[in-house]
């Protein structure tokens, strides 16, 4: 229950702050309460829906849409919820190869009565528990002439029935800034709990480019190692050299690869990419995103450059000492963030 204080902070919120090129405003859309965070210098808009999982579901540049998504209005979104936009993946991202997991040794069942977690096509645990979540608060919006900017804060602790797949208690944060007509995505976990927490989350971010079609994107991917995975897209636990050709021009080609020994710039960021005549989107990873899938089906005008704290079945390949699991200290808390850079639109 939230407290009568916790209430009257929320209603104190201001509703729009704007400063020098930026704006930063609570509004509503077809009835929804979203955020909007515009930057009048670039033409560039992005809308943040708080009870949808907190996903910025729409990013706009001189009316040019960078974010996909297959629906035109927010009541279909709402009426039959699927991924678009800047869906997070959390407290695992990607798959599990099985309805358990394992955490500082032990091994932990997920408990499918419950109903609150997908299955893929193999039956193997996807993407989390938060994808839709409504839970999601927010907590300040804000302009100034650094930038538009607005937080909100997801107390995970609070839900019986998510603490009973993932028992480790913690609060998260997203942070969303525009400045300079890119936008970075914040996201910080706190770990509340009396035990080291292993940390797999990350952002299933569906791009398009809309001068070009869909076989004529040319793609950068920075990275020197491809994941083998299984038929049923597991990690095997080895690594091959990526080969993909750069750039990579997806005519007669799909993706669904992880690849991991990303390539660093003398900023610590990783950087991924899709061009088409002249749109192109940049997206820039920092350190603490080791791992980036990469998903481009036949046949969908949409590209996925997805930061990830961990490969697919993190705790579990961890636990077989097959690849890095990051955690996170008793008191402690994770940061990081990533950037969505347009250009040519």
């Amino acid at each position: 229950m939230i407290s009568r204080a916790r209430i009257l902070s929320l209603l104190l919120l201001p509703t729009m702050t704007q400063a020098a090129n930026y704006t930063a405003e609570r509004t509503t859309a077809e009835g929804m309460a979203v955020v909007r965070l515009a930057d009048s210098s670039t033409g560039t808009e992005v809308w943040i829906a708080p009870s949808m999982g907190n996903n910025a579901y729409q990013m706009k540049v001189k009316g040019a849409s960078v974010l996909w998504s297959p629906y035109k209005t927010l009541a279909e979104w709402k009426a039959k919820p699927v991924q678009l936009g800047n869906p997070l993946l959390a407290p695992w991202a990607n798959r599990i190869d099985q309805t358990a997991y394992y955490a500082n040794g032990k091994k932990y069942l997920l408990n499918e009565g419950l109903n609150n977690f997908r299955k893929d096509a193999n039956q193997l645990p996807i993407h989390g528990l938060l994808v839709f979540a409504s839970e999601w608060e927010v907590t300040s919006v804000a302009a100034d002439e650094r930038g538009a900017y607005t937080t909100s804060r997801l107390e995970f602790w609070r839900n019986p029935d998510w603490m009973a797949q993932f028992p480790f208690a913690h609060s998260m944060e997203m942070t969303h800034r525009l400045r300079d007509g890119v936008l970075e995505v914040e996201t910080m976990v706190e770990n509340l709990s009396s035990q080291p927490m292993p940390v797999s989350l990350g952002y299933h971010t569906y791009y398009q480019i809309t001068d070009a079609p869909r076989d004529a994107w040319q793609v950068e991917v920075g990275a020197k190692q491809s994941v083998v995975l299984s038929n049923v897209l597991v990690p095997t636990g080895e690594t091959h050299p990526a080969s993909l050709s750069r750039p990579l021009k997806l005519e007669g080609t799909q993706l669904d690869d992880v690849f991991t020994a990303l390539e660093r710039g003398a900023d610590g960021r990783a950087k991924f990419a899709v061009q088409g005549k002249k749109q192109k989107i940049s997206v820039e990873y920092g350190p603490l995103y080791t791992v980036s899938v990469v998903y481009a089906p036949k046949g969908r005008d949409f590209i996925c450059f997805e930061p990830m704290s961990g490969v697919t079945n993190a705790f579990n390949l961890g636990h077989a000492g097959k690849f890095p699991l990051q955690t996170i200290p008793v008191g402690g808390r994770w940061r990081e963030s990533f950037w969505i850079r347009p250009s040519g639109f």
